[in-house]
């Protein structure tokens, strides 16, 4: 019989008195018992309304079934059949959003903890798997992929499952993407990164580090020189945004990415880096994303007082509900329905590490009311007149989203993008160019680890069918 407890296991936490001042994983896991009871929540139902919410249409019920008998190999190599990176998913997808959305069990409590199940099946293989995964019968065929982040790395094992000879060029020292630069200690350790992409490895998929597709060598070259007869683009949305308000050249002012650079690949957090991070007394995040929650968590642990400043009202934030509660649990303040219009600064002649254009010792900002929808559906922030007022910082990171960068399209002939610089390309990735394909953030803009495995997988299959005709 099911277990029809309306409400799902809590997951174990760190205090968050504690967690604040370390970069150790804020959830701690569930134990095997715990594991057996939620999965007993599942109603196993025939129509499977859950499979339909996961991007990568992972085989839900059956899994779940496994773990519910306490088969917890058997429930990781189901979820594998169609993850690439289950241990990544399990901690950072938005289930709510997708799988858990469509959850039966959640018209009359909570939803079954689908990605909380995920994780633990991965984690019980990670620790407990003995035999590597047997690497496929070489098809004959070489593929090329540029950026080992989620999308490039789904691609690559996709193919690799199939046979084919994969080589993945990374621009940066590690394979990963957004999972290693951008993505806190405290919710995806990297030790975690390390092993999907080794398991990568023993399928057989090459990865060229310090490889900037664009400057060390082109697509072209890559098709007509090095004999890749397909190409995959999962080169993610990098470039920062910033609001074009006075002040943005001051010393203390980051963007998120280079912020978030530093502290997760740099390991600028830990005593003796040699990335340099500031250290700052009072920190203002703006924007109120996934990002922007993890800037400011980072900045907490890093001992600064942190406002979250965003120009909507708190219904409206972006990032996930999960990550807004750490945060405020973690005592990092949100000040809704601001927005900054000028970023002030002071010039100190005595210090010489003063930089000429000064540094931050604060914002102005005003008050803001909520109009009409705009195109997003959501309602328009309105200055209020006569609100300005002042917060004393010396440090503001700009969380505000990300675009591509323009390199490989510069770099490409007759690749077709975007006016905003995103890649063109069909619902299968096909790009413009033959035997190019791209998917992820590339193409669709700064979205969600998920989505871009979905369109990473969605590539390898087309280009399966491209070249095995």
């Amino acid at each position: 019989m099911p277990n029809m407890r309306p409400d799902k296991n809590p997951m174990p936490h760190q205090d968050p008195q504690v967690r604040a001042g370390n970069f150790g994983e804020v959830a701690l896991g569930y134990t095997p018992e715990q594991a057996v009871d939620e999965a007993r929540r599942c109603l196993n139902c025939k129509h499977r309304p859950c499979v339909s919410g996961c991007p990568v249409r992972i085989n839900i019920p059956d899994f779940i079934a496994r773990m519910a008998q306490g088969d917890f190999e058997g429930a990781y190599q189901i979820i594998a059949r169609d993850s690439a990176l289950p241990a990544v998913c399990g901690r950072v997808c938005p289930q709510e959003n997708q799988c858990e959305a469509k959850c039966v069990r959640g018209v009359k409590g909570e939803a079954v903890a689908i990605g909380r199940l995920e994780r633990f099946a991965a984690d019980w293989h990670n620790t407990h798997a003995l035999k590597q995964p047997q690497r496929p019968a070489p098809n004959g065929h070489r593929v090329a992929v540029i950026g080992s982040g989620p999308a490039g790395l789904t691609c690559a094992g996709d193919l690799a499952k199939k046979g084919y000879d994969v080589t993945v060029f990374e621009a940066l020292h590690l394979a990963g993407g957004v999972l290693v630069y951008g993505i806190p200690e405290f919710r995806l350790p990297k030790s975690i990164v390390q092993q999907e992409v080794d398991t990568l490895k023993e399928l057989g998929v090459k990865i060229e580090t310090n490889m900037v597709v664009g400057r060390s060598v082109t697509i072209d070259e890559l098709k007509e020189e090095q004999g890749f007869e397909a190409v995959f683009i999962g080169t993610g949305a990098g470039l920062p945004k910033f609001m074009g308000i006075p002040g943005e050249n001051l010393k203390g002012v980051y963007s998120a990415n280079e912020f978030l650079t530093r502290i997760n690949l740099m390991k600028a957090y830990q005593d003796g880096s040699d990335t340099p991070i500031q250290r700052a007394r009072r920190v203002a995040v703006v924007g109120g994303g996934n990002v922007a929650m993890d800037a400011a968590r980072c900045a907490k642990r890093l001992g600064a007082e942190v406002t979250v400043v965003y120009r909507r009202s708190e219904a409206e934030l972006p990032a996930r509900a999960e990550e807004v509660d750490h945060a405020k649990e973690e005592g990092i303040v949100f000040k809704t329905l601001t927005n900054p219009t000028a970023i002030l600064g002071y010039h100190n002649p005595d210090d010489p590490r003063d930089p000429k254009n000064g540094s931050v010792r604060g914002i102005r900002c005003v008050e803001m009311a909520l109009g009409e929808p705009d195109a997003s559906g959501r309602r328009r922030p309105i200055v209020k007149e006569g609100s300005e007022f002042e917060l004393e910082l010396d440090c503001v990171i700009m969380a505000l989203g990300t675009s591509p960068n323009p390199l490989i399209k510069s770099t490409t002939q007759g690749l077709d993008t975007e006016k905003w610089g995103g890649i063109l390309a069909d619902e299968h990735g096909l790009t413009s160019r033959e035997g190019v394909y791209a998917g992820g953030d590339a193409v669709t803009g700064a979205a969600t680890v998920i989505l871009a495995m979905g369109a990473g997988k969605t590539a390898a299959q087309a280009i399966h069918e491209a070249l095995s005709k």
